[in-house]
Parts: C-alpha cells; structure tokens; sequence
C-alpha cells in the first residue's frame, strides 16, 4: 500500500447498470492507496448502490471491509438469475465486448427488450418484484446512513415535478437506493419521502436529472477535489444504425447531459475567478478530475448494462482497477493542488 502524503478527495459515482462494475474496480484499487481519504460520495443508480457498499463496509472494516463489502454486493448482483440465456455467456471471453454482442443477439435477450418497449412495468400487478430489493434490504443501513466515515450523497428524480433530489444521512433508505436505480422502462416508480416536500412522492432513475450530482459536493468543509468516475461515455465516433445501439446512444447523451451541464458551470465559475470578476473566496474554486476507460465502454451495449454476466462484472472490475491505478500513477501528486480534467477543452 502506498504511503505519502494525504490526499482528500470527493468521490462522483455515475450510474450505468451493470456497468457500475467498471467502478467497483476504481473504488477497490482506491481504496489500497493509503493516502487517499474519501471525504465524500454522490452516488446514482449504480453509483448508489457502490457508494452505499462502500461506506457500510468502511465504518465495519475500514478500507479493507469497504473493499470486501464491495465484492459482496458485486458477487450478489452477478447471481441474479436471468433465465433462458445460453451457458456460455457466462464463460471467461478475451473481451467483454464479445459477450456484450452475443448477449444483444441472443433470443431471450431480444424478447424481453421487445416486451419491455411494449409493455409498462404495471403490468404484472402482484407478480412484479424488483429483483434489486433482496439485494440492497440488505444493506447495513445504520452504517450506510452514520455520521462518521465518508458523506453519502443519494440522486433520484422526482417524477411529478422532474427535479432532482439528494437523498443523504437517515434520508438514505432502501427504498431512496431503489428509486435512484429505477429504470423507468423496467421497474415500477418507487415511493420514497420526499427530502424537500416532506410528502411521499414517486421517485424515478437519477440519471435523468444528476449522474451524479455534483452540487452536494461543493459544501465549504469538504475538499476541492472531485473525482468523476464515468461509465457512461462521452463520445462515440461511430454514428449508431441498429435499434439498439441507436437507443444505447440515446440513453448514454440523456445520462451525460445532467453530468455535462454541471460540469460546464464548474467550467465557468472557474473562467470567472481567473479574470478576477469574482473574488477569490466568493464561489469555491472546485477542481475536477476523471477516472474513465471509454475504449472498453463503446465496446458494449445497454444489453451489459441491464443482465448482469459474472464474466463481464470480473473484467470490468479488472478495467476499473488498472484505470485507477494509471490516474493515481500519474495524477496523485495533483489531487488537493491542480485539476487534471481538461473542462475548457471539452466546452470550448
């Protein structure tokens, strides 16, 4: 484990269904480095689910429970059962990208996205289960929602008024994990208590309004640094053809553009304090930097995203950790001193 001076970061944690194993990686060679104190996480969807993992497990364990807590919750979502798909699926490939097409083309896979395009969740009355439920009950939620160790940040979207809201401390509930991992398409809204109405209110996906939201993370006592984990990527050069990468493309442009939008204020807030229009200690000067494999992500498709293959949870744990370890290679001695993600350079 490294050991050198201390650096305090803040964690975002996109959302990306399963997917968000790519970040189950980063988190884990994070949490190794010695050095590195998380003073907060704003988690959505996927995103959610791992900044949860992480902090219950940290306040059992320290880093090595939150790395071990982590692997639970990952092992536990691999094992969600998706019946009728082919056994090989589920064998040790050279690239994720070849399970995420064969899966895209496999029968069962192609009827139940035909079946979700056309039918509501609603639908299965009494029958429907969310199959996340089992898994995230689960969860030590006097850890998840403590005081101590790291600041948990919780995104979903309202869907009366389509705003985001940010659930946090004793407002973190199995039902506001569940909401902010809601698919409209494939579950039920969740009811959670609204943290700013104080009314119950039916909650969708946070991706739609904040993957993640950034804002939590500006708080005065917490550190400049915010490290983006993406999952969902920014640019594809190839135009998409088939139905399904055309929705892939849509889905990915809908969950950056809260992300973007955020990202762009930042951006501007720092043009500001530059020129001197502001002065120095009116707005925080936050400093962004981005943890991100794009190549293997446009390998996949949303098929990788909604059925969860152990093999392609494995190797996206794998990528997660070497994208890791080559930002902290090159980038540790800039955390809590100089940002490294090149914002003007992505709105200019």
């Amino acid at each position: 484990m490294e050991q050198g001076e201390r650096k305090r970061i803040n964690l975002a944690l996109q959302g990306g269904g399963a997917h968000g194993a790519f970040t189950w990686g980063v988190l884990d060679r994070i949490l190794e480095d010695e050095t590195i104190e998380i003073a907060a996480i704003s988690g959505t969807s996927a995103g959610a689910l791992n900044g949860a993992a992480l902090k219950a497990g940290f306040l059992t364990g320290g880093a090595e429970g939150a790395r071990r807590n982590l692997d639970w919750l990952w092992g536990q979502i691999g094992a969600i059962e998706h019946p009728g798909l082919p056994d090989w699926l589920n064998a040790w490939l050279p690239a994720p990208s070849f399970v995420s097409q064969g899966l895209a083309m496999s029968l069962p896979y192609l009827l139940g996205d035909a079946v979700g395009r056309s039918l509501s969740p609603y639908v299965w009355g009494p029958l429907y289960r969310n199959p996340l439920e089992p898994v995230v009950s689960r969860f030590a939620f006097d850890r998840v929602c403590g005081a101590e160790g790291p600041e948990l940040h919780i995104c979903a979207t309202n869907v009366r008024d389509g705003k985001v809201r940010v659930f946090t401390r004793d407002r973190i509930t199995p039902s506001a994990i569940l909401a902010s991992a809601c698919l409209p398409t494939l579950f039920q809204a969740v009811e959670v208590l609204d943290p700013d109405s104080g009314e119950t209110e039916a909650f969708w996906d946070g991706g739609y309004t904040g993957n993640p939201a950034l804002f939590p993370l500006f708080a005065p006592h917490l550190p400049a640094d915010v490290v983006v984990i993406n999952i969902n990527p920014l640019v594809r050069d190839r135009v998409p053809v088939t139905a399904t990468e055309i929705q892939n493309r849509i889905n990915e442009i809908s969950f950056n553009s809260s992300l973007l939008r955020e990202l762009r204020a930042i951006e501007f807030v720092q043009r500001l304090l530059a020129q001197g229009s502001v002065p120095q200690g009116a707005m925080k000067q936050v400093l962004v930097h981005m943890i991100a494999d794009d190549d293997l992500m446009n390998d996949l498709s949303v098929a990788t995203k909604t059925i969860p293959i152990p093999s392609v949870l494995a190797q996206l744990k794998a990528a997660g950790r070497r994208a890791a370890a080559a930002f902290l290679k090159a980038h540790r001695a800039d955390l809590n001193v100089r940002q490294t993600a090149d914002l003007r350079g992505k709105f200019a």
